[in-house]
């Protein structure tokens, strides 16, 4: 985890091991700032969809009880929304270091389309390298 000292508060990046290990455990919630489009191809099983451009910070679910995690497909989406969230008093920020694309390169699971038949699929967790 990266911690940066911000003037408005703490801003955090966790790697996406650190974000399904928090996952798994339930002490986390996840919301996918990408693309109706991006979302509905292939997502992490669970995430909730508010694409960037309807992000509202002051609207954003209460955290007590369950950290909210950003992310998007390379991370660059969902730093902008975090730091928006964060200069908008929303505390504590946590967005995931390179996105959906690093999720996916750690080998961890998520929903992908069955491209033969275009319906959703599981994609289950595989070793990376």
């Amino acid at each position: 985890m990266e911690i940066e000292e911000t003037e408005t508060g703490k801003f955090e990046t966790w790697t996406p091991e650190e974000v399904a290990t928090a996952y798994e455990k339930g002490e986390i919630a996840l919301i996918d700032v990408r693309t109706p489009q991006e979302y509905m191809f292939e997502h992490i099983e669970g995430a909730l969809l508010l694409p960037m451009s309807f992000v509202d910070a002051e609207r954003l679910p209460s955290q007590e009880g369950k950290r909210l995690v950003i992310y998007c497909g390379s991370s660059m989406r969902s730093e902008k929304v975090a730091r928006q969230c964060l200069a908008k008093g929303v505390q504590p920020v946590t967005h995931m270091k390179d996105g959906f694309a690093g999720w996916k390169k750690a080998g961890l699971p998520y929903i992908g389309t069955d491209m033969a038949t275009g319906g959703p699929t599981r994609v289950h967790a595989k070793k990376p390298g």
